[in-house]
Formats: C-alpha cells, sequence, structure tokens
C-alpha cells in the first residue's frame, strides 16, 4: 500500500456527534487561510485532510473549536508487521541522539493489542536505532512521543502532533449570541461563548482611549475562531470611572444595558455574561441574570463552572502578561448590587463606532486606524 500523508483531525469526544458541523468549519478555516486542499473524509472517528502544504494547514486547522488534537500522519496498513516496521521507520527517524521516547498506539485493533505494538515497536527502535543510544520513558517521563492511531483498515503513524482548542465545533449551536470585551476576563467569557458553539457577535466597550489597544490587540486573539473573512466589530465608550471597586459593577451594568440594546437590535437572544461563582456572588449573578431575562433575553455564562482553567484560556488568547490584572478583578468585592448612577444610555450608544475588518496580518493596525479616522 502507498503511504500518504494527511492531516488528522481528532475530534473531541463532544464533537463526534457534530462531525459535518466539524467538517465544515475545516474548510471554511483553509479557505480563509488560503489553504489548498484536495479532498476532507471520513476515516471512523477521525477526519482525513489531504493538502498541499500539511504544516501551514494543520496550523490552521487548529484555530478551531471541537478538535483534541491535529497531526500530521502517514496512512498504512491495519497489519501488525506493517504497523510495527513502519513506526520504526518513520518514527524512528525523528529521534534525536540520547532522546527518551514513547510509543504510544491507540484505536481499533485487528487480531492483536494495541500494547503489544507498542512493546515490539519500542524493541525495534532500540534493536535499529542503537546508534542513536535512544531509550525507552514512561508515561509521565519521555522527550518525544512516537503516537499511532488505528481505524477499522488503516494506521496513521504521527511524524507531528499537536495539542487542540478543545470545546465544541464552532457555531454548532445553530444559535445566535452577543458578548462584550471590556476587560481580560470579558476577553476569556468570550472566548468561551465562541468555544462553546455559539455564532458570537463581538462589541467592545472602553472608558478612555488608552485602553484600546490592549483590547484591540486581545481582539486579533479571538476573531480568528468565528471562521469569518469579514467581521465587524462595535466600539462603546463609556465615561464612568471604573478604577474604583465600588464602580466595577456600575460600569458592567452600563455595559449590561448596551447588550440588550443591541441584542434587540440584531435579533440576537442570547446575550453572554461573564459571570462566575468564584469571582462574584451568587446574589450578585442572578440580580444581572434577571435583567437579562426582564428583558425577554437569554443568559448564558461560559466562565460558570470555570475555576484555574480560565487562566489556560488567557495565555490562548495573548493575555499571559496580564495575568495580574484578572487575579485584580477576582481580588474585588463583588457582593455589592450596582447603583444606579443616573448615566443616559443614549448618550452611550451616540458613542457606537462600527469597524469592518477583513482578517489580515495587520488588523490591530487596521482597527485602530479607523478608529481614529472615525473621529
Amino acid at each position: 500500500m502507498e503511504k500518504i500523508s494527511y492531516v488528522v483531525v481528532f475530534p473531541t469526544v463532544f464533537s463526534k456527534n457534530k462531525m459535518p458541523d466539524l467538517i465544515s468549519n475545516i474548510k471554511n478555516i483553509l479557505k480563509i487561510r488560503n489553504q489548498e486542499f484536495s479532498s476532507i473524509k471520513r476515516d471512523g472517528d477521525i477526519i482525513l485532510v489531504k493538502t498541499t502544504d500539511p504544516v501551514f494547514s494543520s496550523s490552521a486547522i487548529n484555530l478551531i473549536f471541537g478538535i483534541e488534537k491535529v497531526a500530521i500522519a502517514k496512512q498504512v496498513t491495519n497489519d501488525f508487521k506493517t504497523i510495527v516496521s513502519e513506526i520504526t521507520s518513520i518514527c524512528g527517524n525523528l529521534l534525536l541522539k540520547g532522546e527518551k521516547f514513547l510509543v504510544k498506539v491507540e484505536g481499533r485493533s485487528k487480531g492483536f493489542f494495541t500494547k503489544d505494538v507498542e512493546i515490539a515497536a519500542t524493541s525495534s527502535i532500540i534493536e535499529k536505532k542503537s546508534n542513536l543510544g535512544a531509550k525507552p520513558g514512561t508515561e509521565n517521563d519521555y522527550d518525544k512521543l512516537l503516537y499511532t492511531y488505528l481505524t477499522k483498515n488503516n494506521a496513521y503513524i504521527c511524524i507531528f502532533i499537536d495539542k487542540g482548542l478543545g470545546g465544541i465545533s464552532s457555531n454548532s449551536q445553530k444559535e445566535n449570541s452577543i458578548c462584550c470585551v471590556y476587560d481580560e476576563l470579558s476577553a476569556i467569557s468570550c472566548y468561551e461563548t465562541i468555544k462553546q458553539g455559539y455564532n458570537s457577535k463581538i462589541i467592545i466597550c472602553y472608558r478612555k482611549k488608552s485602553e484600546l489597544i490592549n483590547l484591540v490587540k486581545t481582539i486579533n486573539h479571538i476573531i480568528p475562531r468565528l471562521l469569518k473573512e469579514k467581521i465587524v466589530l462595535d466600539f462603546f465608550q463609556i465615561k464612568i470611572n471604573s478604577n474604583e471597586t465600588k464602580n466595577y459593577l456600575n460600569y458592567f451594568d452600563s455595559i449590561i444595558d448596551i447588550l440588550v440594546q443591541e441584542a434587540n437590535f440584531g435579533k440576537i437572544d442570547y446575550i453572554s455574561l461573564p459571570l462566575s461563582p468564584v469571582i462574584f456572588s451568587q446574589k450578585t449573578i442572578e440580580f444581572f441574570m434577571k435583567r437579562i431575562f426582564q428583558n425577554k433575553k437569554i443568559p448564558i455564562l461560559p466562565i460558570f463552572g470555570l475555576d484555574d482553567r480560565l487562566f489556560d484560556d488567557a495565555k490562548e488568547i495573548g493575555l499571559e502578561k496580564n495575568i495580574h490584572k484578572i487575579h485584580k478583578i477576582i481580588s474585588l468585592d463583588l457582593d455589592k448590587m450596582p447603583k444606579n448612577s443616573g448615566k443616559d444610555l443614549k448618550l452611550d450608544l451616540k458613542t457606537k463606532e462600527t469597524v469592518n475588518v477583513v482578517l489580515g496580518p495587520n488588523n490591530v493596525h487596521d482597527i485602530l486606524d479607523s478608529l481614529e479616522e472615525n473621529h
């Protein structure tokens, strides 16, 4: 059998019943990223992408949600001797001198146990690559993972593998939502909203012009996950001093008003709120949820069940240097109800600036330049 290279996409357990959505999203992101492909098909529980540039294509595919891992792999016959021979040949060539390696085989075996393949391939590599001084590692101690996945008829021997973003297939909820990015916590919440399968409209709220640069940089990490080449972003300036603890919830209260108005305008039923019981009191959460229900909208709380995993999301959207700001928000006393500041919602809505974004390498500069031109 001729060895064919594929980009192999492993869906998360939550996306296995949404494979058509995931395949559609893969086609989408490859087109947006100008990556050519000749076929996308299934082999059991995995998706195979035949592309002219597996490296760049795998990188593009790994921008979407609903994926456990992405690999570049050689396809061979699901036969014990063939698999052991090819793991030795293909994976053995990936080893560097003195490296500890772990052979891992998963999937559907025929007439043998996957453990038998792991043992046989490990012994074969030690014997035939003795000049490298490579030695077997353990599940918890290895330098290189040599991974193979088996389907009914084929084996996929991976020469590269990368962890996916998890979640479920983008837009698989078939529901529109709106979220607002105004600080680090809200950015994580917006990211999670998309990760949970909602087709999300993003608005940005800010108090001072000086906040825009960091907000736009963060947005630039989120918008590729929307799987759209052209994206509309709406910016609102809320002139309120939220630097003090007592004003944080007042600021959020004003943002709720804008979210409701924009949801009504866009005929959007779901409003995403960055509320979590590990940060806000239950009384505060219920207060804002009631506000949404009273306006005949449905609140969703994408970070409700997250704990310290939200810091992983922060790193994923480029907030490594701003982790301290998230800690600062968490440390606030957010047990008090917002007070009616007497703000005029119409004044906030008048600050609306719309920016049309075509995804590209200069998004941050293009967005900031558009905002300046609008003034």
